[in-house]
């Protein structure tokens, strides 16, 4: 005789096979005949195995947490309904015991870390609509496994949860999600106006995981410790009526709730939610998620000083609140909640023009109220002559300390000259003769530049087959979550991700460094983005992705900075175009120039060994006639090789004398001989 747990078993695994036959979902009242039907006889075998009013029937519903929390089964508005993970789950499972071993883990984990799934729903739910969070970003706050993470939003689909996506952008590989899935995951992207290009929503939409974290603080009960935030308040069609003249005269702004109950201001998400639920049952399921959200932050994540934004057409007028939300009586239910609200520039509203490029296109969504706190600097520069505030701290580059120039080994005036360039103009190439020292210095100045931080900083190298997917953004072939073939997505090149890592910290400089820039085609490899180089305050459209979101065009921040580095030796420099010289400062490193003429010797006498070597290095420099082909001093800056002759002269022999000879290649020298140990002590004595 089966026990009542493998009866169960049995029970579950049944329903989840029902389910599979039925896409659409079934009704909860429907779905244990069905099940029933496929048992006979389970009935008797269950009153076997204890007391009565324990049935099968309420079995299936207690014991089927399992298959929600390991995103298996959907159990929403009295409907039940297998997921795309439910169907790989019963692929996979070919037995009950095996289905419900699976599905118990999925459980357990839920249940070791509840409070970690519940920081998770308390991020998605306050991430802002128009925005979108990378899984493991969301993971990593919550102390969760980003694939458990993904698996328990498809079983709950909570407030949000299409918001969490791979870092792409795109809809995560752990939810192996099918045709309709996805369209309905894109439909909700849509809907928030995360449009979906190439298969991802804008990069420039993403919160850092800094700025989940930030978003917990809106639950601190001390006003003190919460920052400010930004709000849109949106108020130009209301019924078909704007409100903006009654909110400047009244100095308020208001939210229509003509049939939501009064709540109190501080009202939890869930309160909100069930009240949303049952006063506005005929909306749609997405219609009451969303109004669901923008009522909890009217009620209970705007503050008192929060500032807040609206526009009527190309005018747009900022103020600040001043109190709480209350329920009033207004005309045709168009401004029964309200809060207090100071208007900053009633009078002379601000230019939709002026506004960001990216705030621009947020605003297009189609939201009451829109989370805005990611544009809070540039609000309150909007409203400085009115409120009389400090402008946003703007990024800026340290001096070069006497410290980094003697690690370095050159003049502190001369390293601060490059700084002071990159401060001009955030474009710089060094160039010169092999073995100068350019990339070290490149890398070593970026860490100083970028305060240490090595997040902050990321190396290139460019050669003949690099390309624009490369270095900014291309398909790439992804292994579909089977593993059984390949599927292509965009994915961004290193100078994307930078990009988006400098866009989060403004006030940061985040460089990049492009090591022998020369040896690749510059204007393919950056194609459009070619022209923002010159002007930073432009925006292009985009190769692949026409336009960043809402026909947004794409720009480069002004606190990303590149260095590059060119060798000289190869005559490329001649062949460097008018424009790029427009658009980087040139800077030399030359072995008989400053700072690069007594690096060697400083070297040394750092190392306490005798002077020969640089000695030897003029004397070869001054026998090289060709000025692009004289030798810099890294190769014989090592102290391993001075440990005996030997290791000396076999660097000259192996990679000093090579450059010469390829640069003497048919002409007859004998270059052994010009430019030898021997000869060279020779022309010393």
């Amino acid at each position: 005789m089966a026990s009542r747990m493998e009866l169960t078993k049995k029970i579950l695994f049944t329903a989840a096979q029902i389910l599979a036959e039925h896409r659409e979902g079934i009704l909860t009242r429907q779905l244990w005949p069905l099940v029933r039907e496929r048992l006979p006889g389970l009935q008797e075998q269950w009153n076997q195995g204890g007391v009565e009013s324990n049935t099968p029937e309420l079995a299936l519903g207690y014991k089927s947490g399992g298959l929600v929390k390991s995103g298996w089964v959907i159990k929403t508005q009295g409907q039940w309904r297998l997921t795309p993970l439910g169907r790989v789950a019963l692929n996979e499972h070919r037995d009950a015991s095996s289905f419900m071993a699976a599905a118990h883990a999925g459980y357990t984990y839920w249940n070791q870390h509840r409070a970690g799934f519940e920081t998770a729903k308390q991020l998605l739910e306050a991430v802002p609509e128009g925005s979108w969070v990378a899984v493991g970003d969301l993971a990593a706050q919550a102390g969760l496994d980003e694939a458990r993470l993904v698996q328990w939003l498809q079983g709950e689909r909570l407030v949000g949860w299409h918001r969490a996506l791979d870092a792409d952008g795109g809809i995560p590989d752990a939810a192996h999600a099918d045709e309709e899935l996805r369209k309905q995951w894109q439909q909700m992207l849509e809907d928030d106006g995360l449009h979906t290009i190439l298969g991802g929503v804008p990069s420039t939409r993403r919160l850092s995981g800094a700025d989940l974290h930030q978003l917990l603080l809106d639950d601190f009960d001390d006003e003190a410790e919460r920052p400010k935030r930004a709000w849109l308040v949106r108020g130009s069609n209301v019924h078909g009526e704007s409100m903006l003249q009654e909110w400047l005269a009244d100095g308020i702004c208001s939210l229509p709730a003509s049939k939501l109950r009064e709540l109190p201001p501080g009202a939890s998400r869930e309160a909100v939610k069930a009240a949303v639920d049952e006063d506005y049952a005929h909306g749609s399921y997405n219609d009451k998620l969303k109004k669901a959200a923008e009522f909890h932050a009217f009620l209970s994540r705007m503050r008192e000083g929060d500032l807040v934004l609206t526009n009527e057409g190309g005018k747009v007028y900022l103020g600040r609140l001043r109190g709480g939300p209350a329920f009033r009586a207004s005309v045709e239910n168009r401004a029964n909640l309200q809060r207090p609200v100071e208007w900053l520039n009633g009078k002379a509203p601000v230019d939709f023009d002026d506004l960001p490029d990216e705030m621009s296109a947020k605003l297009a969504t189609q939201h009451d109220v829109l989370d805005l706190t990611e544009f809070l600097d540039d609000l309150e520069l909007l409203v400085k002559p009115q409120v009389g505030e400090s402008p946003a701290r703007e990024v800026t580059l340290p001096d070069v300390t006497a410290e980094l120039a003697a690690a370095l080994l050159v003049d502190q005036e001369w390293l601060q000259e490059c700084v002071d360039l990159l401060g001009d103009r955030p474009q710089l190439i060094l160039y010169g003769p092999p073995g100068t020292g350019k990339t070290y210095i490149a890398q070593h100045l970026a860490q100083h530049l970028a305060n240490g931080k090595p997040e902050n900083v990321k190396l290139v190298q460019f050669h003949p087959s690099y390309s624009y997917e490369d270095f900014f953004e291309g398909f790439r072939p992804v292994q579909t979550p089977d593993g059984q073939g390949v599927v292509f997505k965009p994915l961004p090149g290193p100078l994307l991700r930078l990009v988006d890592a400098a866009r989060q910290r403004p006030e940061e400089p985040f460089l990049l460094i492009i090591d022998e820039i020369n040896r690749g085609n510059i204007a393919k490899i950056f194609g459009e983005l070619y022209f923002l180089l010159e002007y930073r305050g432009k925006a292009v459209d985009l190769l692949y992705s026409s336009a960043d979101e809402a026909g947004k065009p794409f720009t480069l921040p002004k606190n990303l900075i590149i260095i590059g580095t060119m060798n000289t030796a190869d005559r490329s420099i001649a062949l460097v175009d008018a424009a790029m010289r427009r658009r980087f400062a040139f800077v030399e490193l030359h072995p008989e120039e400053t700072p690069t003429a007594d690096i060697l010797r400083r070297w040394l006498e750092h190392h306490d060994l005798p002077d020969e070597a640089a000695r030897l290095l003029n004397e070869l420099n001054a026998r090289i006639e060709d000025r692009d082909f004289k030798i810099g001093p890294s190769y014989l800056m090592r102290p391993a090789i001075y440990h005996d002759v030997k290791g000396f002269e076999r660097v000259w022999r192996t990679q000093v004398l090579p450059l010469l000879e390829e640069h003497h290649y048919g002409d007859g020298t004998d270059v052994a001989e010009r430019y030898g140990l021997e000869s060279l002590r020779r022309g010393l004595s």
